[in-house]
């Protein structure tokens, strides 16, 4: 099966930190979102991948190249301007001639593929809607089905007078080729908007699938921090993906280097040849990435650093994000 990840998105209530990078590539500890994504697809054995781009394309293209490094073989499709979720998909036709897998390029999840793909054949469905259980499906879409999994109804972002289910619309879908035959060509177009909704409406077996597992739709600040988090409380995969352990929830790349009165308090994660000096507090959930400096007795407590950064001596940092090259 063939798998063909969303991401063209511009990220922009994650500005500034999208403004010099694509939001498929905020990392997420020690690789960025899309590459969680990409070895996920391989785990599952789904190796013929379609990257759909529009936002900083060019950006995305030149740093995972054709995938082999994620043990995945990638083609791109980009867009002149944006399609909408549906449209972007709909721009590949040409390569999806099978049913295919659909996944949104800004989420972080641990989801069970392969029971997902089952579930959709033996439904005979032509669409299945990956769903999760929130606790507040205000912000989502929310979908409701029936005892057989059969999708009855669609609310977009509804009032708490009109919540009927606490399942939500993952972005994850699977899909006969036939559902891109309700898409027109070259037009913006959206799933949960249109697509669906016209499915639904006659009669097309639609379907829902309550996933269990872990999924984050990185959409804001507070949702890049949480997944940050939850990555490193191993609450999505186990730690050891992160490198290696050295104790105390603490886990490190390749040639590390930190003073003996340094003090961590996990859980932290610092990237390739980060320097921890003397005196430095550092208290979890925290990432350092590779290459930056944390001179002494500088105090950082649930922050996420990212790679070539300077935080000075004496410096505090509470709940920060800091972008790339910063001196502090």
């Amino acid at each position: 099966m063939k798998a063909v990840v969303m991401a063209g998105g511009a990220g922009s209530r994650l500005r500034p930190l999208t403004v010099g990078r694509p939001k498929p590539m905020l990392p997420l500890a020690n690789q960025g979102v899309l590459g969680h994504i990409l070895t996920l697809l391989s785990q599952h054995g789904i190796t013929d991948v379609i990257v759909t781009l529009q936002y900083m394309a060019s950006v995305i293209e030149d740093y995972y190249g054709d995938g082999s490094s994620y043990g995945v073989s990638i083609r791109y499709v980009i867009e002149d301007t944006p399609l909408g979720t549906a449209g972007s998909v709909a721009n590949a036709r040409q390569y999806l001639d099978e049913p295919f897998i659909v996944i949104s390029g800004d989420a972080l999840t641990n989801f069970n593929l392969s029971e997902i793909i089952a579930y959709h054949e033996e439904k005979k469905a032509e669409a299945t809607i990956v769903l999760y259980h929130v606790a507040e499906p205000l912000d989502y879409g929310v979908i409701v089905t029936d005892q057989e999994g059969r999708v009855t109804r669609f609310l977009e972002k509804p009032s708490w007078g009109e919540v009927a289910s606490d399942t939500v619309n993952t972005g994850i879908y699977v899909l006969d080729p036939s559902v891109l035959d309700r898409i027109p060509a070259n037009t913006p177009y959206d799933w949960a908007s249109q697509v669906f909704p016209v499915m639904l409406q006659s009669g097309a077996p639609l379907y829902g699938y309550a996933a269990p597992g872990y999924w984050c739709d990185i959409g804001n600040f507070a949702e890049y921090r949480r997944a940050t988090a939850d990555l490193l409380r191993g609450l999505v995969y186990p730690t050891s993906v992160l490198g290696h352990h050295i104790g105390g929830d603490i886990w490190v790349g390749q040639d590390v280097d930190i003073a003996p009165d340094a003090q961590l308090f996990g859980p932290i994660y610092l990237g390739n040849e980060v320097q921890i000096k003397g005196g430095v507090v550092i208290r979890g959930p925290s990432v350092v990435r590779d290459y930056t400096i944390v001179d002494s007795r500088a105090r950082i407590d649930r922050s996420i650093i990212w790679r070539n950064c300077y935080i000075g001596e004496d410096a505090e940092l509470r709940g920060a994000i800091v972008s790339r090259q910063c001196s502090l």
